[in-house]
């Protein structure tokens, strides 16, 4: 198919057809297919890997942020890593045709709601050519197909990625539509594709703030939204010292690109001048460029004095906001003014705090003791996730396969009437 004659329409179509045999699938013969599928990533490494270094000098040429490249680079590693990660969703329950919540009502009919397909699902996406891979198993498992739309800088990547996924899908007699991956990285792609709600269920954007934006305000179709992770640490004052610098490198420096990386500190005052130089010997061995407060600002070398705009920032990068709060409920709310609805974790040893915590903040994922960096779906139990809600309609913190389906009734009666 050559970008000069694709119609995102007919692929669109294509989809919806074929999404009515992937739907009638049952548990082993997708198993079988992603099984293929991760067979056919391994054994063309090869080829993914001459297609990413392709995508990797043209986003060098064209200037791409640190972070980006990072999201882009495929090597042997992240390819075996790919395929574990199908691997891992063939493990998982499936959630198609479960019957939940069975209830006999007073005429005798018996209602419940069974799990079905969303059917046709749409990713948009920018760098991430494992999205391509793992988003394809995870709408598969579920019983739906996927219409992959990547970015351009990763369009050699996703091609490839896509080829292995297609053979997988020819072993076994499916529909190559059920994994569409469009060729055209056009901006005016994604605004035909945004109207096309009679074939198209659900569209879930990954990537920056502008594009996920840009996706909600132009679709005609459901948008998953997640605009960005600003993940707050808050640093109690009756934190364990060397927990809460443990949790503060591991959530800042491990994957700073990543979107569960901390992007701002908040340390209360009872234990600031305990911990920030803590802080400021461990930031300083990653280079971590430092935004202070005025109370913070002292503890760290070439620190800035940080403005409003910092402690709204996603970094994505070795670069960090922090902030010195008076109170527990300083902490609280500083978080609730400037969240994205992420993920927020506070490090305490007091029970009763990390329980307030709990119930007074609603970002998607809350965490007591533990690094941001769980806060994903691998992490958390779901296999990979296919994205983070943000908004609370549907889905809300990392997407695994039970975010995929949806529910209809099902009555069983025995002649029943109603008078």
């Amino acid at each position: 198919m050559s970008t000069n004659t694709f119609d995102i329409r007919i692929m669109a179509q294509q989809a919806k057809l074929a999404s009515r045999q992937v739907a009638q699938l049952n548990t082993e013969q997708k198993n079988a297919l992603l099984k293929s599928m991760a067979e056919q990533i391994t054994a063309n490494e090869a080829s993914i890997l001459s297609a990413n270094a392709l995508d990797i000098q043209a986003g060098q040429e064209k200037g791409l942020s640190d972070a980006m490249l990072d999201r882009l680079k495929l090597n042997a590693q992240r390819i075996e890593d790919i395929a574990n990660a199908i691997l891992e969703i063939i493990a998982l329950a499936d959630p198609v045709g479960h019957i939940a919540n069975m209830i006999v009502r007073p005429n005798g009919m018996q209602v419940g709601k069974m799990s079905i397909p969303l059917g046709v699902i749409s990713m948009i996406y920018e760098a991430r050519p494992n999205v391509t891979a793992e988003a394809a198993a995870l709408c598969l498992k579920a019983g739906n197909v996927v219409v992959l739309r990547g970015g351009s800088e990763a369009l050699n990547s996703n091609l490839a990625i896509a080829s292995c996924l297609h053979q997988a899908l020819e072993q076994h007699n499916i529909n190559a539509a059920a994994v569409s991956v469009v060729p055209d990285p056009s901006r005016q792609v994604i605004e035909t594709l945004l109207t096309l709600r009679d074939d198209i269920d659900l569209v879930i954007p990954r990537g920056g703030e502008g594009l996920i934006r840009y996706v909600t305000e132009h679709s005609q179709i459901p948008v998953i939204q997640h605009f960005k992770g600003v993940c707050h640490l808050f640093i109690d004052k009756y934190a364990d010292l060397e927990k809460a610098t443990n949790i503060l490198v591991n959530g800042k420096t491990q994957r700073p690109s990543a979107c569960n990386a901390i992007e701002t500190l908040l340390v209360h005052q009872h234990i600031a001048e305990q911990f920030l130089p803590l802080a400021q010997k461990a930031l300083a061995v990653a280079k971590v460029k430092i935004h202070a407060c005025p109370l913070s600002q002292p503890y760290f070398d070439d620190a800035e004095l940080a403005t409003e705009a910092d402690y709204h920032a996603e970094y994505l990068a070795q670069e960090i906001a922090i902030k010195v709060v008076p109170s527990y409920q300083a902490a609280v709310d500083h978080i609730n003014d400037f969240t994205s609805d992420h993920t927020e974790v506070i490090v305490s040893q007091d029970t009763s705090r990390t329980q307030r915590f709990i119930r007074e903040i609603n970002s998607s994922v809350v965490m007591v003791n533990a690094s941001s960096r769980f806060s994903d779906g691998g992490q958390l139990g779901l296999g990979s996730e296919i994205g983070i809600s943000t908004s609370k309609l549907h889905a809300y913190g990392p997407m695994g396969l039970q975010s995929l389906t949806t529910e209809k009734f099902v009555v069983l009666g025995d002649g029943q009437i109603r008078e």
